[in-house]
């Protein structure tokens, strides 16, 4: 028998080394926590916010960024101050939190925020009543743009106590809109916060409201109730820090050297020779802003031939187009290119509601050049729109030795003195011209066409970082669900969701025992 192979002594194990697999491991720990910190501070200064929502409701609109980004707020020494003193259980609280923390975003460094709760930050909530002389803290947002030392609350000559003109109050409800239901039950409806914080940021920085005066004998519109046309012109024009102030042009002498600008608005009668010297006196200041928004229909000579030699003339006509079997009595068209103020609307598409008349605007007109007027279309009407002149007669149609041809201008700016440059506001006359006063109406009113009125208002009184798109209102919506539906998802949330977990989690539990 052959003897067997032996077997080779195996070797002996080498020891662990406990201490070299201790020391990668701790080296190992150590770099991923630095990788992770390295990576917080680097996504902590170098990111960039994405607004997912649909429309954007979480961004602030073109005006608002602009104004943070412009000399108002980048030339400042010292930041603006704001409180939030909100309770977590005001409604669109998250909201309005959200879009502070976004001013102060953007402002880089001209905003600084402070949030307090006053349920849990007492102490704190009571230091802000002292110093703003609040006796009761109401949901708010405290803008404080002081640059001085002066006082935030004064006592005047009466022993009133009085607000610092650059501390503005803006309280969470006056952001919200409210509509009354059937059952008499006044309901939230939309949300206007950053309408009402730019207005605020505004007002806080300038102190004083721009004025505008508004020739009331001069001016007829309807300014009876809430919804007028003059309601919704004094609204839009205070969300831009302007105050409309009425005066009678009859018997003026001149127009008050502390007036940022004239409004003139449907006027029905024309200009005595008297008041036409006042208003060529204003005109002619290094410093003047006319507003002049005309009916159709109404024959003005003196005004007419005031803004003609201007660069602008009124047409007597109505602009119309034909579809089909109906005459189309809306203008509809698109803002124009090349003016910085508009620049943000510049190619959209509107439609001005209501009764709108044509302007002849000469722009680059040599004799108008030499006398440093600039005239500029704003608002350029659709093709297959024409200027009728006998509107109302019946059977319109375009007659080509009567009526005006396309290309037609509803909207026209004029800049006199200097140059055109925004730079050359403080010495120049700026005029805005429009041929409709209908849109001004509630139920006429269209976003971009607000836009158009704002960022005109804007440019007249020297303030282009405003102009532009505005912010936009949220609403609320109602989604109608039936009783068999309430009772579906009652049942799914109380009974299937609950059995669903439970039955995943026997499966879980018996995975595991097998």
């Amino acid at each position: 028998m052959s003897e067997a192979t032996p077997t080779p002594a195996a070797s002996p194990a080498r020891p662990v080394n406990r201490w070299g697999i201790g020391t990668l491991s701790m080296v190992q720990i150590a770099l991923v926590a630095l990788t992770l910190i390295a990576l917080n501070y680097l996504t902590a200064r170098h990111f960039k916010r994405v607004d997912l929502s649909r429309d954007g409701n979480y961004s602030l609109s073109p005006a608002s960024t602009r104004y943070l980004a412009s000399a108002a707020l980048s030339g400042r020494a010292k930041p603006v101050k704001w409180v939030m003193a909100c309770r977590r259980s005001t409604p669109f609280y998250e909201r309005v939190r959200v879009l502070a923390e976004e001013y102060a975003r953007l402002s880089q460094g001209k905003i600084t925020l402070e949030v307090i709760d006053a349920l849990r930050s007492p102490d704190r909530t009571q230091q802000v009543l002292a110093a703003y002389d609040l006796s009761l803290l109401r949901d708010m947002i405290i803008i404080d743009a002081r640059s001085d030392e002066r006082a935030a609350v004064t006592t005047n000559a009466s022993g009133t106590h009085e607000l610092n003109p650059h501390v503005k109050l803006v309280l969470a409800e006056d952001m919200m809109l409210h509509t009354t239901d059937p059952q008499g039950q006044r309901r939230p409806s939309g949300f206007q916060g950053e309408d009402i914080l730019t207005a605020g940021l505004v007002q806080a920085i300038e102190g004083r409201p721009r004025q505008m005066l508004f020739l009331a004998d001069k001016s007829k519109i309807d300014a009876e109730g809430e919804t007028s046309p003059w309601k919704s012109l004094e609204n839009t024009l205070r969300f831009q820090n302007t105050e409309l102030k009425g005066i009678n042009l009859s018997g003026l002498e001149d127009i008050p050297a502390e007036a940022d600008g004239v409004t003139l608005v449907a006027p029905k009668y024309d200009l005595t020779d008297a008041e036409l010297a006042v208003l060529d006196r204003y005109w002619g200041r290094p410093r003047a802003a006319l507003l002049v928004l005309l009916e159709p229909g109404n024959s003005l000579p003196k005004l007419r031939a005031f803004l003609r030699s201007n660069g602008v003339t009124p047409h007597n006509d109505r602009l119309i187009a034909r579809e089909k079997d109906r005459i189309i009595t809306f203008a509809r068209g698109t803002f124009t290119y090349n003016i910085d103020f508009l620049k943000d609307l510049a190619g959209q598409t509107s439609v001005f509601e209501g009764a709108s008349s044509s302007l002849e605007v000469r722009e680059n007109s040599e004799d108008l050049g030499s006398r440093k007027i600039y005239p500029w279309g704003l608002f350029q009407v659709a093709d297959g729109f024409w200027g009728e002149t006998k509107f109302g007669d019946g059977n319109e149609s375009f007659d080509k030795v009567e009526d005006h041809a396309a290309p037609l201008l509803l909207a026209a700016s004029v800049t006199r003195g200097g140059t055109a440059d925004d730079k050359q506001a403080a010495t120049t006359g700026r005029m805005i011209v429009v041929a409709n006063t209908d849109f001004l109406k509630p139920e006429n009113q269209r976003a971009a066409n607000i836009d158009f009125l704002a960022s005109s208002v804007n440019w007249l009184v020297g303030r282009e970082a405003l102009a532009g798109i505005g912010p936009r209102s949220l609403g609320t919506y109602k989604m109608p669900i039936l009783e068999a539906q309430v009772s579906f998802i009652n049942r799914v949330n109380l009974f299937f969701l609950p059995a669903f977990f439970v039955l995943l989690g026997v499966i879980i539990w018996s995975t595991r025992r097998a």
